[in-house]
């Protein structure tokens, strides 16, 4: 089975899922929120710095106003650099794999029989009826599988990623894009993202004063850029947990089939993660790849948290209805139902909501124990970074750190 993706096809499905908006092609309403969103990031560094003392050392930052398709693309360029190395190295594995010609364990058909009758309700009692059944569906369609795979496997990923990435673009406001490879096209990396259509749809929706939301806006993505241009072991912080999770991938489906019954057991006992905790993805986790994915949720909780902070504190001079726009975008958050719900849920992204929320109280609940001073303490390096439970109690990552040294 093939590991790649068919990115071609991604780009095309999200293309048809994104629903291009007719008024940003218009030349002077996407000049005009171009120009406003280019002198405003400038604005939007500056308040940044002077309300958080992060300077950022790549140099200023550079804006690109783009539509929903343009946000596709930029995010499927970051997935292809990040993803690349992995899918190559499945892939390899898959071959020899493959190529070795000997398989003394049971099959794959024989264990999804197994894994079935062991989590299903009443599941041994079936065994005698799920267990052939099972193994006549694999004998039978097994062969077609084989000879579809390479084929089917890229072009399912790519329906996949680009129905996701679709879905996402009519959503997204802001983006800073931090995947930066220093000696892979540096000219197109360190950008900070603004989808030019959904912005305009707020502005009209709510009678947003325009000039006001769009700099409310850059100081958020300016704060994202600080953060990891500004703290000189961030970033490669954070991408060494995304490289760890990434390296923990392993194609066995036994290894996967494992991971299900053992978090369908959990389930069972009300012990293990739900799907509000982080989706699928910390739902089918192995213990080891949980502990990751819960340092990257204290650091993103973190992160967005400061982020709102800054954003609503920042220019609160020069935004008098920043007020009003925080509470906008928090109700617009919560209020996902039906369909958009389901996915939010199944992606994790209800859960990365939620951290903008959980990380705004750990930074107030700081800063109300200690001051900015004892915040500070939190860009000292990656042991000061707060975990998920102390994001959650304030108070273990107070207690832990104590006072800041002067």
């Amino acid at each position: 089975m093939s590991n790649n993706v068919d990115w071609k096809l991604a780009r095309s499905v999200a293309g048809r899922v994104s629903n291009p908006d007719p008024r940003f092609a218009e030349p002077h309403v996407r000049d005009g929120l171009e120009s406003d969103l280019l002198e405003l990031t400038t604005q939007a560094e500056e308040l940044v710095e002077s309300e958080t003392g992060l300077v950022s050392l790549g140099g200023p930052a550079k804006a690109r106003v783009t539509d929903r398709i343009g946000w596709v693309d930029a995010n499927l360029a970051s997935f292809n650099r990040l993803v690349g190395p992995l899918l190559h190295r499945l892939h390899e594995e898959e071959q020899s794999k493959n190529g070795d010609g000997s398989d003394d364990e049971p099959g794959f058909f024989d264990r999804v029989g197994s894994t079935l009758t062991e989590t299903m309700p009443f599941g041994r009692r079936l065994a005698p009826v799920v267990g052939p059944a099972v193994r006549g569906v694999g004998s039978t369609v097994g062969g077609a599988v084989n000879d579809a795979s390479e084929y089917l496997s890229p072009k399912v990923a790519g329906i996949e990623v680009g129905a996701l990435l679709g879905w996402m673009s009519g959503r997204v406001l802001g983006q800073y894009d931090l995947l930066i490879i220093e000696d892979e096209r540096p000219e197109d990396q360190d950008w900070v993202y603004y989808v030019g259509p959904n912005i305009l749809m707020l502005e009209e929706r709510y009678a947003f004063p325009a000039r006001e939301f769009r700099l409310w806006i850059a100081v958020h993505e300016c704060t994202h850029r600080a953060q990891f241009t500004g703290v000189p072991w961030l970033r490669p912080y954070f991408l060494s947990l995304v490289n760890e999770l990434l390296d923990s991938v392993d194609p066995d489906p036994k290894r996967l089939l494992d991971t299900v019954r053992t978090a369908m057991g959990e389930r069972r006992t009300g012990n293990g993660p739900t799907l509000a905790d982080g989706g699928l993805s910390m739902l089918l986790a192995t213990p080891e790849q949980r502990t990751t994915l819960n340092k990257v949720s204290g650091l993103m909780s973190l992160l967005e948290g400061h982020g709102d902070i800054t954003m609503d504190r920042a220019a609160v001079d020069i935004i008098p209805s920043q007020a009003r726009f925080h509470k906008v975008m928090s109700q617009r958050r919560k209020n996902a139902s039906g369909v958009s719900k389901l996915i939010q849920r199944l992606t994790g992204l209800e859960a990365k909501l939620a951290q903008y929320e959980e990380g705004e109280n750990f930074v107030n609940a700081v800063e109300a124990a200690g001051g900015r001073s004892l915040f500070d303490e939190v860009w000292a390096g990656p042991e000061n970074l707060p975990t998920i439970d102390e994001i959650r109690d304030p108070d273990l990552w107070i207690a832990r750190i104590g006072s800041p040294v002067s």
